[in-house]
């Protein structure tokens, strides 16, 4: 797939530009032991992490990669209350960008591309961690998982990016590290660029098939000889 027409690059935010699990773990740890569970790990919330907060604390409530349909819902959301409290105590203090992704945003960025974030995390916490990296003024569009009814790997947030910046699916690129951001991509239309360092379930992201697979974000440029 060519990428001579890109005009817009959507991202996607942990595992892809940050590495956040270090604080999520903390999080989801402090939530289910407040409901007299035991511990996890971060090892575990690795694994676990990418399609959202909810199926995140299902996850971790099972102890489980497939949440168990016997959590009552109120249960899950008492969880989620917790996490939101929780996650938002720890002020990001842990995350931590990966190595390339600043400067390869601001050379994109200066390039005249336009650069956007599509993340499954929920988006109130969003905003302030690019913040804290310095990265708002780089994105057109910060769309978080619960800012549509559906997420990655559902299209919806794609679409709409393309809908309201009057571009071609060939115009679009969609940055990732999950089987989540190439399905998206895939059913959107446009071209998928994956990362190996990320967080895909403990599967290899070329199990995907991805359009374009590095071990950096700094190979990007190369690729779109920017």
């Amino acid at each position: 797939m060519s990428l001579e027409k890109i005009k817009l690059i959507a991202f996607d935010l942990d595992g892809t530009l940050l590495d956040s699990v270090p604080d999520l773990a903390l999080a989801v740890d402090q939530s289910v032991q407040a409901l007299g569970y035991e511990p996890v790990t971060e090892e575990q919330v690795r694994e676990w992490v990418g399609n959202g907060a909810d199926i995140l604390l299902g996850r971790a409530l099972s102890r489980s990669i497939t949440v168990d349909p016997a959590i009552e819902p109120a249960l899950q959301k008492q969880a989620r209350e917790l996490f939101n409290q929780f996650y938002a105590d720890c002020g990001h203090a842990l995350s931590h960008l990966y190595p390339t992704v600043t400067e390869t945003l601001h050379k994109l960025y200066d390039a005249g591309y336009k650069l956007a974030v599509v993340t499954n995390k929920p988006g109130t916490f969003v905003p302030e961690i690019l913040q804290q990296h310095q990265l708002s003024d780089l994105f057109v569009d910060v769309i978080g998982g619960e800012d549509f009814p559906l997420r990655k790997p559902d299209p919806m947030a794609l679409n709409w990016l393309l809908d309201k910046h009057g571009l071609s699916a060939e115009e679009m690129l969609m940055v990732g590290d999950s089987k989540n951001d190439v399905l998206a991509a895939k059913n959107a239309s446009c071209a998928s660029f994956a990362l190996t360092y990320g967080y895909n379930h403990g599967e290899p992201i070329e199990n995907s098939e991805p359009d374009y697979i590095a071990d950096e974000m700094a190979e990007l440029l190369t690729l779109l000889n920017a």
